[in-house]
This record gives structure tokens, sequence and C-alpha cells, in this order.
């Protein structure tokens, strides 16, 4: 019973990354800040996510899988942001400067 309202209290730290991270995307004036934005806020926030099911898997191998699947997601993210700014950049997008 205790680790269903630990789990929910981890879970619920996700909301204001998940929130942030879509505030942030639709805040944010250009292309890179609204990646990074993005992309810090979910993968903290899936962790938190990932951290609520582990506390509430009922084996060892349930958690090794959702911590393996936070991984994937953690190299996928990184990779998938990574190449979009480069596209950006090879485009000849330049970064937001304040004026």
């Amino acid at each position: 019973m205790s680790s269903d309202w630990v789990g929910a209290g981890v879970a619920l730290l996700a909301v204001p990354f998940f929130m942030g991270g879509s505030i942030g995307l639709l805040r944010f004036p250009d292309f890179f800040t609204r990646l990074h934005a993005l992309t810090k806020a979910d993968n903290l926030g899936l962790g938190f996510v990932v951290v609520a099911g582990v506390v509430q898997a009922d084996s060892w191998s349930v958690a090794f899988k959702l911590l393996l699947i936070w991984g994937l997601v953690l190299v996928s993210s990184a990779t998938a942001t990574y190449l979009m700014a480069t596209s950006e950049l090879s485009k000849g997008t330049l970064p937001w400067q304040r004026r």
C-alpha cells in the first residue's frame, strides 16, 4: 500500500517537468531553444515516471526493463536532438540572439 503512495508521489513530480517542456515549446523564440527545453524537461519527467514504475514493480526484471527503456529513450532522444539541430544548422538557420 505504501509503495502505491510513493509511486504516485514520484509520478506527480514529473508533471512540472512535462509542463515546463510544453511551455518552453510554445514560448521560446527559435527552434534550438525549443528543442533544448523540450528534450531536457521531457527526459527528466520520464525519469520520474520510470522511478515511480520501479517503486511499484512486482519484480526486479520488470524494474530492470523499465530502467533499460528509460536509458534507450535517453540515447535516442539525444541522437534525434543532435540530428535535428545539425540539420537546421546545415540549412543556414542561426540560433536566436538577444539584440
